[in-house]
């Protein structure tokens, strides 16, 4: 029911609690951020004003460049002092009251990669840590601030109407399937498990529109983001559904880890608007699919071609060289977007 998510910090800036309405708001799962360190989600210029805030007097040591977790004169590392509670304010005082503003990295598409949030609360005790001091004593309870944190700026009333429709989808490098959330479930009728089950996750995508989201994602992969992607997306009733998409890397330890994909679905009038534009100013011809792109020099030899009819797949026929790699049959490397065309059931076209 906020218009915002609970945020639980630890002294030493790990987060220890938070609702699953963060996803709503800056795109990660709850189970992504939970015992991860807050500081790599906050605006590197806004890190020290969130330190200063987990300090109960606002004052915390200076902590060493590029040491986001050495937090305060609680900070449970090897230069840190943990405190007793009858040495910190009571509970109730108001000097343990928070108000302050900072921005948060961000994952949905209408944001510019961070998102301000108003982060309202106060420092309490934390209950439950079972932490122990270097010579194996229990350490009572430490400070950790329990915050409602709010978008800065309220979202505008079409963003709250498409709110409800917007789905995501979490993605290994490669573009496996992951993990679905409850909305994307519904739009397209699949399990997580039934997801995963199938490949890099190509096989999910219209042959048509194969190559041209393997073009974003190559861009995702250079720059940390692909863009707005229209496509069509393949439904457990074997019916084509459009969507527009933006797909985000997302880094731990500055090493990209996995990929958030934003989606919201459109009307087919939408998506054929698309289409035609698209068409107009692709990298390749849309009819022969030279696809330059991906460096095909040679066609593949003597496969049947299943969609031969159809000619919409001779983009995707020629895409799966790149990948370099064979399997049993036919030499075709099932990774490829090539075997992703070939493991679909031309009914659905």
């Amino acid at each position: 029911a906020l218009n915002g998510f609970v945020l639980v910090v630890t002294s030493e800036g790990l987060i220890f609690y938070s609702s699953d309405t963060i996803q709503d708001y800056l795109g990660f799962h709850q189970t992504d951020v939970m015992h991860q360190s807050i500081f790599e989600l906050i605006h590197t210029e806004d890190q020290q004003e969130f330190r200063r805030n987990l300090h109960w007097a606002l004052n915390p040591p200076c902590a060493p460049e590029g040491e986001p977790s050495a937090e305060g004169g609680k900070s449970l590392g090897s230069s840190a002092v943990a405190y007793k509670p009858d040495q910190l304010p009571p509970e109730n005082s108001s000097f343990l009251e928070r108000s302050f503003v900072c921005r948060f990295r961000c994952l949905l598409d209408n944001s510019s990669g961070f998102l301000a949030l108003n982060l309202q609360g106060r420092l309490k005790f934390l209950h439950g840590q079972n932490k122990r001091s270097e010579d194996g004593s229990a350490l009572p309870p430490q400070l950790a601030l329990f915050a409602i944190s709010t978008p800065l700026q309220p979202p505008s009333i079409l963003q709250i109407r498409t709110k409800n429709m917007i789905f995501r989808t979490k993605h290994k490098l490669d573009f496996t399937p992951l993990a679905c959330d409850a909305k994307g479930k519904i739009v397209l009728g699949y399990t997580e498990a039934e997801l995963r089950m199938c490949g890099t996750g190509y096989q999910f995508v219209h042959a048509a529109d194969m190559l041209y989201c393997a073009e974003n994602h190559v861009r995702m992969m250079k720059t940390g983001e692909s863009g707005l992607t229209v496509f069509r997306l393949l439904t457990k009733e074997n019916r084509w559904k459009w969507v527009q998409a933006n797909a985000r890397l997302v880094y731990k330890n500055g090493k990209p880890e996995y990929i958030i994909v934003t989606q919201r679905p459109l009307v087919d009038e939408e998506g054929g608007e698309h289409l035609r534009k698209r068409s107009m100013h692709l990298p390749f011809t849309f009819a022969t699919g030279e696809a330059l792109l991906y460096q095909s020099a040679c066609p593949l030899l003597g496969f049947p071609d299943p969609f031969q009819s159809k000619g919409k797949t001779s983009k995707s026929r020629k895409t799966s060289h790149s990948h370099g790699g064979r399997s049993q049959k036919d030499g075709i490397d099932p990774s490829s977007l090539l075997g992703a065309v070939m493991q679909q059931d031309k009914a659905v076209y």
